[in-house]
C-alpha cells in the first residue's frame, strides 16, 4: 500500500480553512469508488491552524494517478487553491507503508 501526501497552507482567516475543509470533503468523490482506493485523512495542525496535510491511501501509485485524470478533478483542485496561500507548485509525495498497526481498540 502507498500513501500520497500533500500539504497546504490556507489563506489567513477561519473562513478559508472551513472552505478548504468543505471542498476537501467533496473532493472525496474522485476517490471513493475507485479500485485500489483504501481511504484518506485530512489533518490540521494544532500549532498552526492554517497548515493541513492530506493523506490518501491506495494500493499503488498508478491507481492514484488514474483518479487525478478523472473529469473535473483539476477544476476541483483549482477551487481549493483559491483558499490557499500561493505556492510555486503543489507537490505531493508518494510514500510506501512499511509498518501498519491496526487501532488496538478496533475502531
Amino acid at each position: 500500500m502507498i500513501v500520497v501526501v500533500s500539504q497546504a497552507r490556507t489563506k489567513p482567516g477561519e473562513q478559508h480553512a472551513q472552505a478548504y475543509i468543505a471542498l476537501n470533503e467533496e473532493f472525496g468523490r474522485f476517490f471513493r469508488d475507485h479500485p485500489g482506493f483504501r481511504g484518506r485523512r485530512l489533518v490540521r495542525s494544532l500549532d498552526d491552524p492554517q497548515h493541513f496535510t492530506h493523506l490518501r491511501f491506495f494500493d499503488a501509485v498508478a491507481s492514484y494517478e488514474q483518479c487525478t485524470s478523472a473529469e473535473g478533478y483539476v477544476a476541483h483542485t483549482e477551487a481549493m487553491y483559491e483558499h490557499l496561500e500561493p505556492y510555486d507548485s503543489y507537490p505531493r509525495e508518494y510514500l510506501e507503508i512499511v509498518i501498519d498497526e491496526p487501532d488496538p481498540s478496533g475502531s
